[in-house]
């Protein structure tokens, strides 16, 4: 009953929506950030997604896509979602980057009867009993890349551990999932700041904790600071980390430092299917530099809107709904399917960063969790 009275209600909003701007298209709000510490991100999330309507050829003709910067600031990323659904008209929105953000926003464009698809945030509180019909997250839930890191680390015998991350919901969530799957003893859980760039004290801790290895969430900015003191530091119990702490947006900045550094992701650049092949080599040719995982999630979600569009329109919000939750495009990841909170189900796998053709970038080692959902699917009523 939940589920029809919101779809009704999203119909009625859009039905008093002004018309899309491209006759029989889809106009698409794209909210990310772009300047800060979180902008090499920002750039990844823009590139991928409007790489795969490039693609698309015609079909990725009949998407417009209104860019703006969110500068990492949720009031900021409020006001303009607001000015895109009620300005702009859009018919969907993605792009954000951040949880807090997306926690913000999110419930902001659902209850005005837009459809937001995730190319990255993917909080616990959307997941479970926050979740939405017009909410689809097309990268994964908060915890899973972290769930399987605690997973891989259980498997590799480690006993103590020091985990680490920012003091945001994604952050909490990474810590939860860690643990959720880790069965040896935590040593210290510690909270570091949004935007923080000096981590002496953290190093410290760490170098004090007797941990046999880290768990670290440091994405974007944080990583790169994180990574370069640490290494500068001397400290030698090793690191592992979501593919956050480790993507391609990071390492170049990084440098030598990270190779041989274990992290977790559903995605890699040597993913061997057609569709990542293309991508990647896409990607490098127009960039000149490897994708990220959130290039890489960016271009499925493009690919995804663009599959419910061949099927229906957001003027039919259960249509386009359908059509979404069908899934039925080619995924850099290679199978690809959601779950009934609409979060993917996929497998995530264990990475290294290496060197090459002369570029940092991570190849895959081994798979730690195959066909992995959510812990809150079960907390959602749709």
């Amino acid at each position: 009953m939940r589920l029809k009275t919101l779809l009704l209600s999203a119909a009625a909003a859009l039905s008093l929506a002004a018309a899309p701007a491209i006759a029989d298209g889809v106009k698409v709000g794209l909210i990310t950030t772009l300047s800060g510490g979180g902008a090499g991100i920002g750039a990844d999330v823009r590139d991928g997604f409007m790489l795969a309507l490039k693609n698309a050829g015609d079909a990725g003709k009949q998407v417009e896509v209104v860019l703006e910067d969110d500068q990492q600031k949720p009031d900021v990323a409020v006001q303009i979602a607001d000015k895109m659904i009620q300005s702009d008209n859009v018919d969907v929105l993605t792009g954000i980057i951040w949880s807090n953000l997306a926690m913000a926003v999110v419930p902001a464009a659902t209850g005005q009867g837009k459809f937001y698809l995730s190319s990255n945030a993917a909080p616990s509180a959307l997941a479970g009993s926050g979740c939405n019909p017009l909410y689809f997250s097309v990268s994964y839930q908060n915890d899973n890349l972290h769930e399987a890191a605690g997973a891989y680390a259980s498997e590799k015998g480690v006993k103590k551990m020091f985990i680490m991350a920012p003091n945001y919901p994604a952050g909490q969530d990474s810590l939860a999932g860690f643990k959720r799957f880790y069965t040896g003893e935590v040593v210290a859980e510690v909270y570091t700041q949004v935007g923080q760039t000096d981590f002496a004290a953290e190093i410290a801790q760490i170098r004090a904790s007797g941990a046999e290895e880290v768990f670290f969430f440091q994405p974007g900015g944080m990583g790169i600071a994180f990574l370069k003191q640490y290494a500068e530091s001397g400290v030698d119990i090793p690191l592992i980390g979501p593919g956050f702490s480790l993507s391609e947006d990071i390492l170049p900045a990084v440098g030598d430092a990270a190779i041989g550094i274990k992290n977790t992701s559903h995605w890699s650049t040597d993913l061997d299917n057609p569709a990542n092949k293309a991508f990647v080599e896409g990607f490098r040719a127009d960039f000149g530099r490897f994708p990220s995982l959130y290039a890489a999630q960016a271009y499925d979600t493009a690919n995804l809107l663009l599959s419910a569009m061949a099927k229906a329109s957001p003027s039919d919000p259960e249509a386009f709904r359908a059509a979404l939750a069908a899934a039925e495009f080619d995924s850099v990841r290679g199978k690809f399917g959601f779950g009934p909170n609409q979060h993917p189900i996929q497998d995530i796998y264990v990475l290294e960063v290496e060197k090459r053709d002369g570029e940092l970038t991570n190849k895959i080692i081994g798979t730690a969790m195959t066909d992995r959902g959510d812990a809150y699917a079960e907390q959602c009523q749709m």
